[in-house]
């Protein structure tokens, strides 16, 4: 079970509090966010609620069965919306659209990026300086200084930034110049990372696992949520399945379902999840019709000369094609 504490509630009140819940046969986890302060209660016993609603410093009290507890919706009804500043918010009824290169790979590549972001109006853009990749002689990303001169560039553009963070290491070396803080697929289940990253005041966006469930993706985010972090958002990636038409298998039936189980933000990225850039348009837009809050891509002005994944990766012309057709689409979706 949740149980959502008063702002005020006092030292003694929370012991109360604490001391019922293990008479009743709880264990309670204390967790304080950026927006609230709760009680996770974990036992096997089924219980009336009444005999912990009405004890002073309890806000609201629920009855959760889920294994992920605080990212669960059976709590929360209302959508999570994350604002990243600027007037830039995700999950709010509106379509986020996040685009920008595999790697971030020279000064020239990011203006270019940014202006043609700019000219669709994007305001979150993507990109990697770290990059984990399956062959260690592949290119790995620029690294931190990368990450600052793409930075100085964005924020000069009004521009917010996700880009993926690898180990515990790189969170204060980048946690100054990104907004949203990605976890990639092959780092999913790395829960030392997901510890660290709910110490952070920044937007999370994780990623599904190659070969991960829903409830593992859930289960992920409820490790950064319980530390402290409730800027977070889910990522439909694609997922490795038998399969070899397409680099990935697209579960555009994990969006609504992940809708359904969570209340929080939902994004979609079809370039990952087909691996084929003649089909990610279309894969976009069911995922937009799927329920998605967002949609990430992959985009650069010449992806036959892209440093990595360029086989996924949009020009720009097909970039604008497909960003006037998710907002012609949205309208639509709107009406119903």
């Amino acid at each position: 079970m949740i149980l959502q504490l008063q702002p005020a509630i006092t030292s003694s009140e929370k012991q109360s509090i604490v001391g019922t819940l293990a008479r009743l046969g709880f264990k309670s986890n204390e967790v304080t966010t950026q927006r609230a302060h709760y009680l996770v209660g974990i036992g096997k016993k089924e219980i009336d609620i009444r005999q912990l609603g009405n004890l002073p410093g309890i806000q609201d009290i629920h009855h959760v069965s889920d294994e992920y507890k605080l990212v669960s919706r059976k709590w929360k009804i209302a959508h999570s919306v994350i604002d990243l500043g600027d007037g830039v918010i995700i999950g709010d009824g509106s379509l986020s659209i996040m685009a920008g290169p595999c790697s971030i790979e020279t000064e020239a590549q990011v203006d270019a990026t940014i202006d043609h972001l700019l000219k669709s109006g994007i305001r979150i853009m993507r990109g990697g300086v770290f990059k984990p990749r399956s062959s260690p002689y592949a290119f790995r990303g620029l690294g931190i200084e990368g990450l600052k001169m793409w930075h100085t560039k964005a924020r000069a553009a009004g521009i917010k930034i996700v880009s993926e963070v690898m180990q515990v290491s790189q969170i204060a070396d980048m946690y100054d110049y990104v907004d949203i803080f990605q976890v990639g697929a092959r780092n999913t289940q790395n829960f030392n990372l997901l510890d660290e990253l709910g110490k952070v005041d920044k937007a999370v966006m994780i990623k599904r696992g190659i070969s991960g469930t829903i409830e593992e993706l859930l289960s992920s985010a409820e490790y950064v949520f319980s530390g402290g972090n409730e800027k977070l958002m889910l990522c439909e990636r694609g997922i490795r399945t038998y399969e070899r038409a397409s680099r990935n298998t697209m579960d555009i039936n994990a969006i609504p379902i992940l809708k359904e189980k969570s209340h929080l933000p939902v994004v979609a990225d079809p370039s990952h999840g087909i691996g084929i850039r003649d089909f990610v348009e279309p894969v976009a837009l069911a995922a937009l019709v799927a329920g998605a809050d967002g949609i990430i891509y992959e985009t650069h002005q010449r992806p036959e000369e892209a440093f990595s994944d360029g086989q996924q990766t949009l020009d720009f012309v097909e970039s604008a094609t497909l960003i006037k057709k998710l907002k012609k689409l949205e309208e639509v979706v709107r009406q119903f």
